[in-house]
Formats: C-alpha cells, structure tokens, sequence
C-alpha cells in the first residue's frame, strides 16, 4: 500500500490537514535536508562546450552555481561522459579534460564549491554551506580496457563507475545491446568480474545504471560492498530497456544499495516514446539531416527540443510520475533504497514542474504530499545515498 492510499483511508479531513502541514513546512525540511544528486551531466553538455555554470545559463541548461544553491543542492555528483565514438587512447583521455574542468570549476569558486571524495569531507563541506562537488564516470569504455586507467580515475576523485554507458565493453555488456543486438557473450566476462572486486577493495561504487541484466546480476552477486544504480527507474512502470525489473529492485535492497530515480520523461512515462515518435515524423526531415551530418541521436533530440520548445513541453511527464516511480521502490526495497539521480543536463525532457535544478524543493514538496515522513523524506533525498557512499569508501 502507497503512502498516499494509507492517508486516504483516514478520510478527507486528515488528507486535508496532512497535505496543509506539507505545504507550510516543504521549505524548511528541503533546506535543512541534505540533498544529493547522483548524476547531472552539465560538464559534458555544457562546460566542454565553452559555458561557464558560474554564471547564470537559465533557459540554456538545467544547472548553474547560483541554481545549485536555490535548489538545495547540497552534494553533485557530476557526469564525466563521453560517447561510444570515443575509444582507444581517446576516451580516457577526455574523461581526464573533463575532470580537469570540474577542479578549474571549484578552483575558481571557493567560497561556493568543494571538490569531496571521502564521507568526512562530504560532512564538511556541507557544514560550510559549499556544493560538495563528486566525480562519477558514465562509462566502463573510458578505462580502455585497463585496471591502472581505473585507478587513475579513481586517485583523481572517481567515485562511481557506471560499468557501461549504451555502448558495451569487451568485459561488459549494456542494457540497450542485451535488449537489441545480437551479442557473442553477455554479462561480465572474467576481466569484468575482476573489476567490480577491485572496485570494491579502491573504494569505488558500482553502478548498475545503463548495464544488461546479465552484466546486473553478474555484478550483484560478485560485490562485496552495496550498488549504486546512479539514474534509473522502475520497469513495471514504464518498460524501458533502462529501467529496472522488480527482481532488480528486490536484489538492490537485499544487497543494501541504492536506486537513484532518473528525472527523464522517456524513463517515467510509458505513453512519453510514442508521443515522441509523432514529434519526430513530423520533424523527420531535420532530423535525418543532422543524422547524416554525423550527430548522434541525444545532438538530434536536443537541438530538435531546443528549436521546438513548445511542443516538446508537451510531451513532459509530470512530477507525479516520479514519486509513483518513488514509491514503487519503496514498497519492493523500502524506503532506504531510493535516491534522486536527475541526469539534469542529460536529458531534453524532465518532469514539468522541473525546469531545472532550481526546483528541487517541489520534489520535497510532493513527498510530503504522498505522505512521507520528514525522517523518510531525509532518506530520500540524500540520506540513502550517504549510507552507500560510507559503506563503499575506505575506513
């Protein structure tokens, strides 16, 4: 039984009261909560494109410094990314430019931003009313293949590793392959399942977004220490090759991890992919053009939002969506297995009520709506993921 069913038994007057309580004190638990967000990918989307998030870039992305702060953004991990069209002796290169920014970034802002890689500085920083600054790597391709690469990126602040991105590994394969190519092996091959043990003896999370099931339940099995699923959702919800089954969610809770809930329209809503398919017949021509010009389909999609802006907000799911995806969560895993993962900046279509990190406080805002307590609030909007962050690190 949901949250909200159970206040709804108690009649509309206690509803009422309950939902009048939320209103008047969302603000006040959202501020003084510790938010943490799993994965924004400004850095890729737009600090490698020249934009500088210490100033403000409303209307041209979903995050800033100044946004960060009037969210409540207490912790980012940030998104270093890059696409299967980068490789051998490529990849890891630019996922090291991408770092590089990251620190240029905090370097220039230090009364507002503290780069973290240990519980004890997250503490810290967050005591000093900075951004706690994290690195996660979306992407297994960005080692090339190697332990000590892994390594690198970890003595550099890496502190999760999404074993794929859409692309798979030789020693891993993806959600999007397993569901849509014709694959020799699936799952973790032997280098693979050596990776996810040294991850666990570095410190370094693993994270199950974007992977295959086989690579999942490789993984889960393997680890000695608890997952990280960085920005997904719940399958049953919207059956995606992203999102999660309920034997996934199940095993995420039993092995003590977190599912971080991606803010993606196409992830939340399962009516959200035909409606964009009708955008895209109509657009078809464009498309195809920037398509044979050698974009990739995210390029297509954002430039196509961009230019089309009115229509696409159309097609946005609503927030309450994502706490249906919250609460589905919750009641396969409980309540100290769910997260926020919002791939702001990463995605061409969020909630509508979310146009930014900004609006952060209304995620608190329809929590405490659905009927969640204030501790579970907690929980979810940082506290989840504190608990992994500490179990995964080195004491």
């Amino acid at each position: 039984m949901t949250h909200y069913k159970r206040l709804a038994l108690c009649g509309g007057v206690c509803l009422f009261s309950v939902l009048t309580v939320a209103a008047q004190s969302y603000e006040k638990l959202h501020y003084k909560a510790v938010l943490v967000d799993t994965h924004n990918d400004v850095l890729s989307s737009a600090t490698m494109k020249g934009l500088d998030i210490g100033q403000d870039l409303s209307g041209r992305t979903h995050s800033d410094l100044a946004r960060f702060r009037k969210g409540g953004v207490d912790v980012q991990m940030f998104s270093i990314f890059c696409d299967e069209r980068f490789g051998k002796d490529t990849a890891f290169k630019f996922a090291n430019i991408e770092i590089d920014s990251l620190y240029a970034i905090a370097a220039r802002h230090p009364n507002e931003m503290a780069m973290v890689f240990t519980p004890a500085a997250l503490k810290k920083a967050v005591k000093q009313h900075k951004l706690a600054a994290m690195i996660g790597v979306e992407g297994g391709h960005m080692i090339e293949e190697s332990m000590d690469k892994l390594d690198s990126l970890y003595k550099r602040g890496a502190r999760y590793l999404t074993l794929t991105w859409n692309n798979s590994t030789s020693w891993a394969s993806s959600a999007k392959d397993e569901t849509q190519a014709n694959l020799p092996h699936k799952g973790l091959n032997d280098f693979g399942k050596q990776l996810v043990q040294h991850m666990n003896a570095l410190g370094m999370m693993v994270d199950l977004s974007h992977v295959g099931e086989q690579t999942f339940w490789d993984a889960i099995h393997i680890t000695t220490k608890p997952v990280l699923v960085s920005h997904s959702c719940a399958y049953h919800i919207c059956p995606v090759f992203r999102n999660l089954k309920d034997d996934q969610i199940r095993a995420v809770g039993q092995n003590g991890g977190v599912i971080q809930v991606n803010f993606y329209s196409g992830f939340l809503d399962s009516s959200y992919f035909r409606k964009m398919n009708n955008f895209l017949a109509v657009h078809k021509q464009e498309a195809d053009a920037m398509k044979s010009a050698g974009k990739a389909e995210y390029e297509i999609m954002e430039t196509l939002s961009a230019k089309y802006a009115a229509e696409v907000q159309d097609l946005r799911a609503p927030l309450s969506l994502l706490i249906d995806h919250i609460d589905y969560i919750v009641q396969l895993a409980g309540v100290d297995h769910v997260g926020l993962g919002s791939d702001f900046d990463g995605i061409d279509s969020a909630p509508r009520e979310l146009n930014g990190v900004q609006d952060y406080p209304l995620v608190t805002k329809a929590l405490l709506e659905r009927g969640y307590s204030k501790k579970d609030v907690r929980k979810i909007l940082g506290g989840n993921f504190i608990r992994v962050f500490t179990a995964n690190s080195k004491k």
